[in-house]
Order: structure tokens, then sequence, then C-alpha cells
């Protein structure tokens, strides 16, 4: 299948935009384009010959890549690129990038062995400087295991049916270089606070130097001036940051050892606050900028049916998210995947406020814990039993804490995420009250959905409802908001613009039409939705922004070619889900 895009993208280069808006730099170098790959038996030996070329950072099952093929559980993909670093970066200390490469990798530049990674989803970096030369062969191995491991991995099969989606397999996101001096700014740590009318940056650096910042509001200097490497900076008369209004500071950090600028990074922040509170009635709700605020949300995955997980350019990026917000919703649940950082950033500039899943691990899916248990009201079974949850590896647990702190880390800065998701629907689900309390201390500006669906822990920090096919009622209330954080799944299939139209399923009732498609939308609406907002309902996460492969219930078919439903019943809808 092809997006509107397909045809148009720049293989040459493609994803050319530069990958870190948050701490951006003036100098790098995109190496995404012509690699060559091999798919070879389970080996660590470089091998002689390759296979072909692939287009990065297009993953090897994915059309755009121009291979097309799947790699088993017994076999490893290898990478290899030659090329030259830009003569700008001479006497500069050289830093290689990967935004992300699923699942374990070995990297090697000019025969030496760089290092290795494990993980999918998390971007990861060596410094090359002292392996670099005229003409460089960059060599990746890969060794990604899908559903046959226990590695975070969402929802990536081997063999694609029902939700079960096309795996992933080696690089997917951007490939680059960009140049340091010895002394450099490592990351960067943005808090913003509205009560106290200022922003708190942190700095690292590579050594001890003198640091400047410069705040601005559009062309008006806020803040000018030294500052320590662990700041608070009072912003007067802070214009807030909202889907309606999303107005983003813009920040410059500039480091200097005797006298001499070592590194310079630009930056930006939103001054906005997510909270929970009570209103007028005494009812929990969430809150932005200290008010009530109601979440209009969708699922989304974050799948392309000619890129898989990787989009196709920065333009279907935007197309997803103002597409979304032209209908009235405010807020996209990321679910269990971690998108690149521009994907964040347009969020920020548009103005879209994101619940962030942590990507699921599991050994096997218990279909009774997950699917038919909940189903008939059983939904609060205790997570400590890790071999009935399938988290019976310590190993995978240990590793799946790190990630998820390792995203929090990554992302924290990003001004829309407004919530961490860090299970779902117990998929892999162990110790979510414990997870979920550690999440809220680790990053306390943010709501916390400690186990979203179902077998909840009574942990932080919301009353974090599923459902489909059976109508949706008030819960008993606890004291903590009450969200729908999945429902829906309404489902029409076009079997012209479907990926299997013989196969293809939805989560509730298959529709023959956009006409009957709305109707059935807009009578769960306002029949069981909007009266549930007076009651204490706080968010709801409609299923879904588009068709994923066998999925069909999608307000998008998956091409994003046809919107599905009625554009106008949709924002009139979403027009009376507010407080």
């Amino acid at each position: 299948m092809k997006t509107r895009w397909t045809d148009k993208i720049d293989l040459v280069l493609p994803h050319n935009e530069y990958p870190r808006p948050q701490m951006a730099r003036d100098l790098w170098q995109n190496l995404n384009g012509r690699f060559q790959y091999a798919i070879t038996d389970f080996t660590y030996k470089i091998p002689e010959e390759f296979d072909g070329d692939i287009t990065v950072p297009f993953a090897v099952e994915s059309e755009l890549s121009g291979v097309g093929k799947r790699v088993s559980a017994n076999q490893i993909l290898w990478y290899k690129k030659e090329f030259s670093v830009n003569p700008e970066f001479s006497g500069k200390r050289v830093l290689l990038h990967f935004d992300a490469v699923d699942w374990y990798s070995i990297v090697y530049l000019n025969g030496k062995k760089l290092g290795e990674h494990k993980g999918g989803y998390m971007p990861f970096s060596f410094d090359i400087t002292d392996y670099i030369c005229d003409v460089n062969t960059l060599i990746l191995r890969v060794y990604d295991p899908t559903d046959s491991g226990m590695q975070p991995r969402g929802k990536q099969s081997e063999k694609s049916h029902g939700f079960w989606y096309t795996s992933t397999t080696g690089i997917w996101k951007t490939v680059w270089l960009e140049c340091v001096d010895d002394i450099y700014i490592k990351n960067i740590k943005i808090l913003p606070d509205i009560d106290s009318q200022c922003v708190s940056i942190a700095t690292e650096l590579s050594s001890s130097a003198e640091i400047e910042a410069v705040v601005k509001e559009g062309e008006k200097t806020v803040f000018e001036g030294k500052i320590s490497d662990n700041e608070k900076i009072k912003i007067e008369n802070c214009r807030l940051w909202s889907p309606e209004d999303p107005f983003l500071y813009d920040v410059e950090i500039k480091i200097s050892e005797g006298g001499k600028c070592t590194d310079k990074v630009k930056s930006y922040f939103g001054m906005r606050k997510y909270s929970i509170g009570k209103d007028d009635d005494g009812l929990p709700r969430l809150m932005l900028n200290n008010k009530p605020y109601f979440q209009r949300g969708l699922l989304d995955q974050g799948y392309w049916c000619d890129g898989g997980l990787t989009p196709p350019c920065d333009e279907a990026v935007v197309f997803d998210i103002q597409s979304m917000k032209d209908l009235g919703f405010n807020m996209l649940r990321k679910h269990i995947k971690i998108e690149s950082a521009r994907w964040y950033y347009h969020c920020d500039r548009l103005g879209m406020i994101v619940w962030q899943d942590m990507v699921s691990g599991i050994d096997k899916l218990n279909m009774t814990v997950v699917g038919a248990l909940p189903n008939i009201g059983v939904t609060r079974l205790k997570d400590d039993n890790y071999a009935f949850f399938g988290r019976t590896d310590k190993r995978f647990r240990d590793d799946y804490e790190k990630e998820l702190h390792e995203m929090i880390d990554y992302l924290y800065n990003c001004t829309c995420i407004g919530c961490w998701v860090p299970f779902n629907e117990a998929w892999g689900q162990f110790d979510a009250k414990r997870i979920g309390e550690e999440v809220k201390a680790h990053d306390p500006s943010r709501i916390v959905d400690h186990a979203s669906g179902w077998h909840d822990q009574s942990g932080p920090e919301l009353k974090s409802v599923h459902r489909y096919v059976v109508p949706v009622t008030l819960p008993k209330a606890d004291g903590r908001p009450f969200v729908l954080s999945e429902y829906g799944g309404l489902s029409y299939i076009i079997p012209e613009h479907s990926f299997n139209a013989q196969k293809s399923f939805g989560y509730n009732i298959n529709y023959k039409s956009k006409e009957k498609l709305t109707e059935a939308y807009r009578k769960m609406h306002e029949k069981q939705i909007i009266p549930l907002v007076k009651k204490g309902l706080c968010a709801t996460v409609y299923t879904q922004l588009s068709d994923v492969e066998f999925e069909i219930n999608g307000m998008f078919t998956y091409d994003r070619e046809i919107l599905k439903i009625d554009a106008q019943t949709v924002k009139d809808i979403n027009s009376k889900l507010v407080l």
C-alpha cells in the first residue's frame, strides 16, 4: 500500500530535518539513505558479501526500505555504509547518533567495535573521533527476537494477524553525525513552573564551563545572562501554553571556556502545568494550568502502510496531528510506541496534549487475563503473580524499568506530554502500583496512569477504564479522576484502501457505509459519553486515528486517503466534550 507521500519522498536523503529540535546545533550530517544490507544465519562474523541496498531509516520489512523482507529470530540483519565526514567537522569531536535500532545492536567503524546497545526505541550514540578517516565504513549487526523474546516490542509480531502487526527489525529512525568541542553540552532539562512564573534549566556538561542563556518570547528577550548549571529563570507575566494557544518560548544555551564559546544549542519550552484538582462540584478533574480541562483524545499507534513504524516523511507526521486537531481533538494517546523527537515537536508547536505509553514486553500473553476476565468484570487481579501476567524473568522486568525511566528522561522536555502510561491492559504488567509511584516521584510534573484499562492496582493517579462493545457506565468513585482511556473501535472497511479486505476486523460492529458509521458514532457519544462528563468523566481516548493493518476501526483509512466518518459530526461531538 502507498500513502500520498510514498512516491514523493527523496530516497537519496529521506527525513532530512534536524532530528532533535529541543537541543539543536547548527552543524550536523545526515547519514540516512542508501546502505547495504544482508540477512544471515545467526553469526557474529561480518558477511563478505551483502544482499543489496536498503533505504534507511525505513525498516527492512517496510515497502519504503526497498526490501520488504521479514527477519526471523534465528537470523541476523547487517548494515554497511561508506561515508566521508563533513570537512567542517575538522578539529572537532564527532558523535555518531542512532535515533532507534530494534533491538540488539553491535556497531563497528573501520574495523573497530564502537560498542553495543539493547533496546528498540531509544536513541544511543558513540564518540567516533578517534576512529574516523577519509572514507569510513560503518557496519551494524542487529538481532531482534520480536515476539519470541521478552523485550519491549509493543504489537510487533513475526507473523502479523489480528491486532499484532508487522515486525520492525533494525534501523527505523534517523542515523546522523554532529560535531562538538571537547567541552560541550551533553543534555538540558527544562521544567516550567507557572505558579512561581519561572522556568528551571539544568545543564549537563562534559566538563565545567561558564553557562549563558537567552530566553525569548517571540522577538522580545525576557532573559539574557549567565546561569548556574541548575538555574531558575523568572518569566514575568508568562504566556501559558495550551492546545488553544500553543505558544513556545525560545531558549539558547551557550557555554564558554576562557572567554571562547565552545558550544551552543537552541531549544524551546512551553509554560504549562498538568495536575489534578477538584471542580466547583467537588469532583476530581484533570487540570491544565490550574483549571479543569477536558481532554478529548484518540489512540494513535503510529503505524504507516508504506513505512511501518517509520512515517514516510515529516509532512505525514504533521498531517496526522493537524487532521485530528481540525476535528476538535486536543489529545493523542501515543500507544505502545516511542516516536522520534520531531513528532513531539510538532505536537508542541501545533498544540496537542500527549499521553505517552511505555512499550510493552511480555513472555506469553495470557488471553484469560487480558481478554476474557476483564470482559466479565474481573479487572483487579494482583499483578505480583508474574507467571500469570507473563513476566517470569526478572532480567526483563529490570530491563523494562530501566527503559521506562530512560523514556521519561528522553521526553522530559516535551511540552505536550501530560501523562505517562506504564502499562496497558495487563500486557506484561507487574508491580504497577510501585512502578506508578516511582514514575510520579521521577517526574512529579505529569499525571500517571499506572494501569490503563484493567487490573487496576489502586495506584497513581487515574481511574482508567476501557470499554468496547459493552456500554460505557460510570465506575464507582474512589477519589481519582475517571478517564475512559480506550473506547469505541467502530469499524468500517473500504476494501480498495485496506491492508487485507478478507481478514480485516474491528473491536465493534462493522458498519457498511460512512453514514451508518457516523450515526453510530453520534449515538454512542450522545447516549453514553457526553452525559458522563458532568458526572465526573475527565478524558476520552477513542480508538483510533487510522486503520492499522488488519484493524479497520480508524478515523482514516490506513493509507490516510479517506476520512471514513463525517468530519462535522465529529467536530460537533467534540464541542460538547468540555468542562
